[in-house]
């Protein structure tokens, strides 16, 4: 389930506890967390609802100034059930904590090893993972575009590559590119792989 940052921060700071969804079939179940940019969030309920029984004050809950609103900004299918969904902030994104970890033991390398190496072997484009990170070593605050360019590949499949990194703690996004995370650079000094 994607939310806007706007109402992810809404979620964190508790002013944000629905969402509304217009689903052929429930895209999430109560109990599952999802990351944001705001961080981690829960799904405490789902329930499928009449869209025109969504008031004002449901709406505010989901960072909307009014009913209206909400219904203007449902998508999908007409006839697809809508649901209301409640939401409440979970943490922090544990990648935060991982990418910040730069006391690397030495099963802690070879576990990220074993990681970027099975990354490696199941692309369809060959080994990327320690050119992506030297890369992005080398130029960071770099736009993916850029990066990918010079990879000789195209921006969305490269940028999908380096959330694999991300989720493993090894990089940081920003704005505009990426950068190397502690974690990263330490793995890199320790690491006897090199490009």
């Amino acid at each position: 389930m994607l939310l806007p940052p706007k109402i992810a921060s809404g979620v964190r700071e508790g002013t944000v506890t629905l969402a509304f969804r217009r689903w052929r079939r429930p895209d999430v179940r109560p109990g599952s967390e999802f990351r944001t940019s705001a961080g981690v969030v829960r799904v405490d309920a789902v329930e499928t609802i009449d869209p025109d029984r969504i008031s004002d004050a449901d709406a505010v809950r989901a960072g909307h100034p009014d009913a209206g609103s909400v219904l203007r900004r449902l998508a999908g299918e007409a006839d697809w059930p809508t649901y209301r969904v409640t939401l409440s902030w979970a943490g922090e994104d544990p990648r935060i904590a991982l990418r910040g970890d730069d006391t690397l033991t030495d099963a802690d390398v070879a576990a990220l090893d074993l990681r970027l190496d099975r990354l490696d072997r199941a692309s369809s484009h060959g080994a990327w993972t320690l050119a992506t990170l030297e890369l992005i070593r080398r130029r960071p605050h770099t736009r993916a575009p850029d990066l990918a360019a010079e990879l000789g590949r195209e921006r969305d499949p490269f940028k999908i590559d380096v959330r694999k990194l991300k989720n493993l703690g090894l990089t940081i996004s920003h704005p505009v590119g990426y950068e190397i995370s502690p974690r990263g650079l330490a793995y890199l000094t320790r690491t006897s792989r090199t490009t």
